[in-house]
């Protein structure tokens, strides 16, 4: 018979500032998560992590935005949980208490978003979590008209942006990393709108571009998008080297090895320093992160486990991955943008910046869910593709009154430059970039 061992201690490293609650203290969102109860959990409002303990269980919940792993340290004691943003942390934690014989980054696991992950506070052996999920939004319940669906999806994100422009400092500047793509140019448009509307002064909004080296399409495509609306005097070109993108980096920020991840962060990265080298007390940033997953907008013929059926039958799969009770999904990385939102999330922190997502707030997910993608599109996958452009388009006219350029989609991390390897096949890339994430978080054999 084995015995188990009461887990007495609980070490939070999550930072509380990291937490952004609309119309709710912390302590009241940390209540919410203490009950356990779903429908209390999605009623916070905004982006968080929390963790909250009920005698023997600790429970954890966080949105897209805000990243939580969790360890089990083995003490004399009895266990202890660990609980950080970050793998390094925990390791620098282990390291720090002289427990760094245990660690492994597979040990770590992330709290994936949109659910309640429960642990009992008993170990020897260590307890599997309980999943429950507080974010279940209804799937393809909208009206199939385009315009409609638009208004409504624009709506939504203008509101978040509302909410957050009145949660932040008095004529803090706030800029946009801006490649005149679709979601990049809907968040500028909309938060332009919002700002006049609540006669904030423009002289805070400046829209970022990145052009690395030579330069790619990007920056072309952003003047080409302000002109037609003649709003070129909020454009800031942030044009740097070649060596500022440095993958190796971006795998040590963002702690994975996925190539369109590392690629994109690494874009980020370099962005952010050129921004930070030119404003060093700026400090908010928006962006269009979660576009393409709320619209379904990615490629599908480049992974082969994917197919029109599967990403339009599966709820959220580019914001979850396959689910929390599926085989495929990682405990030790969750999956979809639970998983991927790192690559914004790890150079924004590592640059010291604020950053928000609108696009990635349950309320705009909902809507997006929402979408008769089946009806709309017949299983076609042109026409999902197009869809995107048609439905963010027809919603920043009805909300603004401004028409959105729409230009043909371009990843970030193609658009702001021509960078040597990342044109590779991405079975290599992910077997390079694998490897340097060993050599950095797997500890070496004696």
């Amino acid at each position: 018979m084995v015995e188990t061992a009461v887990l007495h201690e609980v070490f939070d490293l999550c930072d509380p500032d990291s937490n952004t609650l609309f119309g709710m203290s912390l302590e009241e969102a940390r209540a919410r998560v203490e009950s356990g109860d779903p429908e209390r959990v999605r009623g916070i409002d905004g982006h968080f992590a929390i963790v909250a303990r009920q005698g023997q269980i600790v429970r954890m919940a966080r949105s897209l935005q805000v990243p939580m792993r969790y360890f089990i340290v083995k003490k004399v004691a009895g266990p202890a949980l660990l609980i950080a943003h970050r793998i390094d942390t925990i390791k620098q934690w282990l390291d720090e208490h002289g427990f760094q014989d245990q660690f492994h980054p597979s040990y770590t696991r992330m709290v994936p978003a949109h659910h309640i992950t429960e642990i009992a506070l008993v170990g020897c052996p260590d307890p599997n979590p309980i999943y429950h999920r507080f974010f279940a939004p209804q799937r393809e319940v909208l009206p199939g008209d385009r315009n409609a669906i638009g208004e409504r999806y624009i709506g939504a994100l203008a509101g978040e942006i509302r909410k957050w422009l009145r949660s932040l400092p008095e004529d803090e500047p706030i800029g946009v990393p801006f490649s005149g793509g679709i979601d990049s140019g809907a968040v500028f448009l909309v938060l332009y709108h919002q700002m006049c509307e609540l006669g904030m002064n423009l002289g805070r909004l400046k829209a970022f571009t990145l052009s690395v080296g030579p330069g790619g399409e990007d920056l072309a495509q952003a003047r080409r998008f302000l002109a037609a609306l003649d709003l070129q005097l909020f454009h800031e070109p942030i044009e740097v080297p070649l060596d500022y993108v440095d993958a190796e980096r971006a795998i040590r920020v963002i702690e994975d090895y996925k190539p369109l991840d590392i690629q994109s962060g690494a874009m980020a990265l370099a962005l952010c320093r050129g921004i930070r080298e030119r404003y060093p007390d700026w400090r908010y940033l928006i962006d269009g992160d979660g576009g393409d997953e709320n619209l379904k907008d990615y490629p599908i013929e480049i992974n082969p486990e994917l197919t029109i059926h599967s990403v339009l039958n599966n709820r959220m799969l580019y914001q979850e991955g396959w689910g929390v009770e599926s085989i495929k999904h990682s405990l030790t990385f969750s999956g979809g943008h639970s998983r991927a939102y790192a690559r914004t999330a790890g150079p924004l922190a590592a640059t010291g910046f604020v950053g928000f997502s609108p696009f990635t707030v349950p309320s705009v997910i909902a809507v997006a869910e929402g979408i008769p993608y089946r009806a709309l599109t017949n299983f076609d996958v042109d026409c999902l593709y197009e869809l995107k452009g048609q439905v963010v388009s027809a919603g920043v006219r009805a909300v603004t009154g401004l028409q959105l350029p729409v230009f043909e989609k371009r990843r970030f991390q193609h658009g702001a430059g021509r960078i040597d390897g990342f044109d590779e096949p991405l079975a290599a890339q992910e077997r390079r970039y694998y490897k340097a994430f060993q050599d950095e978080f797997v500890p070496a054999a004696d």
